[in-house]
């Protein structure tokens, strides 16, 4: 919302979801908003995240009028002004509702605070990506700068850039994480020879470690239709209007990085 980006149609918007969760009142409020001010719908990214577009534009670029930003804040899903290009954080979109080894839930929820409580991460590029996948391997081939994979419901293994870094104990992940975050921002350097993402370093940011006996192997993309833990709908490119509430029934959706939403059967 604070950097608005000027494409052809207006300014586009882009809000972060850490685990590509969204309430369905927060939905309904960004579609207000697009209908109101914008192109009346609400686009998906492959990061999980949603995007608003044909958003009036004012002197610098930003968005006019000012009733546009104060009905962003409403939704909630700006917890920090600070931090609002810093929270990528995708996960296996089905964590906790069926299958994984691990309900990540709570990890994506704790990482999403500590990061947003730490000031010196407001300078983390908006292209920095936490990966967590849940040990269905579901989200594995993702490109990211940290992250992790469980490997049962106590244990995961870190992914530092391309590489593997140490097992350690699930709960600790999300402040080891932000420690590593912070290393980055340390050695990454300055002006516009600066590292974007962890693999654009001189040195790794950690020791590279071998594969955890026990990583899954990848899976292919969640197929759209009926899945466990709920309905995979697919997205169009023109987004989702007030006419696709009705398949929206759930009080928490979960975008997906298929350009998806997986609609749970009931809130958990």
């Amino acid at each position: 919302m604070l950097r608005p980006w000027p494409a052809d149609d207006g300014l586009l918007v882009r809000l972060r979801l850490p685990g590509g969760r969204v309430t369905r009142d927060a939905f309904v409020q960004l579609l207000e908003i697009a209908e109101e001010f914008g192109d009346g719908a609400v686009h998906v990214t492959t990061r999980t995240n949603l995007q608003l577009r044909a958003l009036p534009a004012g002197p610098c670029g930003r968005l006019l009028p000012s009733e546009v930003e104060q009905a962003f804040e409403r939704t909630g899903l700006l917890p920090s002004r600070a931090h609002d290009v810093a929270r990528n954080i995708m996960a296996s979109p089905q964590t906790g509702l069926s299958g994984g080894r691990a309900d990540l839930r709570p990890v994506v929820a704790e990482l999403d605070r500590l990061l947003c409580t730490e000031p010196a991460l407001a300078a983390l590029p908006g292209r920095f990506l936490h990966v967590l996948d849940d040990g269905r391997g579901d989200v594995l081939e993702r490109t990211c700068d940290l992250g992790l994979v469980a490997l049962d419901a106590e244990r995961c293994q870190l992914r530092v850039g391309r590489h593997w870094s140490g097992v350690v104990p699930l709960a600790e992940a999300p402040s080891l994480l932000i420690e590593l975050a912070l290393r980055f921002l340390a050695v990454r350097g300055q002006g516009p020879g600066a590292a974007w993402h962890v693999h654009e370093l001189a040195e790794p940011l950690t020791v590279p470690a071998p594969p955890a006996p026990g990583l899954p192997g990848s899976r292919p993309p969640l197929q759209y239709g009926g899945v466990p833990g709920g309905l995979h709908v697919p997205v169009p490119a023109s987004g989702l209007t007030r006419a696709d509430l009705y398949f929206l029934t759930s009080s928490v959706l979960i975008v997906t990085p298929w350009r998806g939403v997986l609609v749970p059967p009931e809130s958990r």
